[in-house]
């Protein structure tokens, strides 16, 4: 019972420790350093799944605010006409689960006999929690092809953040998959 008990302060401490897991892929062939301007590919930020408690023009604004700061930052500046890149931006939110045994009693050494205890039993616990994912596509302003792809994804808290910790947490995330870029 002492187990149980702690497992739960125990996973909401890991989750408080999060940490991200971010992907890239690009297209090798192309010169990164002949990009300088971009503009948005429409629609700007897509939902997986187009549900909406996930889909929101607040969540869509945070996005696009956040990806458009790390681009200015890496001297990427808009276009109003004819951009280098095209960016579009994906919310994916997925569920997850975990499957976790645990063994009580059974038989150890000691006692006069050489064993003693209890018979012995696992347990066998499913956990369903959320993954969010932010993804970022560059793709090329002449031809229209992918040429670079960043993501993070991270386990989202069971409770809903505040609007103000929203922001942070797109804003974090969309600089470690912006961080990937350019390619080096």
């Amino acid at each position: 019972m002492i187990r149980h008990t702690l497992l739960l302060p125990l996973l909401l401490l890991l989750a408080a420790c999060q940490t991200y897991q971010v992907n890239r892929d690009y297209d090798s062939s192309r010169d990164f350093a002949a990009y300088h301007t971009w503009s948005w590919k429409e629609p700007a930020v897509q939902y997986s799944p187009d549900d909406p408690r996930i889909k929101s023009d607040l969540t869509g604004q945070r996005i696009r605010e956040a990806v458009g700061e790390q681009l200015d930052q890496r001297g990427l500046r808009p276009a109003t006409d004819k951009p280098d890149l095209m960016v579009q931006s994906w919310l994916i939110v997925d569920e997850r689960q975990q499957q976790s045994n645990y063994n009580y009693g059974g038989y150890w050494g000691g006692g006069w006999n050489g064993y003693w205890g209890g018979p012995a039993y696992t347990e066998t616990r499913i956990y369903t929690y959320k993954v969010a994912t932010i993804q970022v596509d560059f793709f090329d302003g002449k031809d229209g092809k992918l040429v670079w792809r960043g993501s993070a994804e991270q386990i989202m808290k069971a409770s809903p953040p505040n609007p103000a910790e929203r922001e942070a947490a797109i804003r974090e995330t969309v600089a470690k998959v912006i961080a990937q870029y350019p390619p080096q």
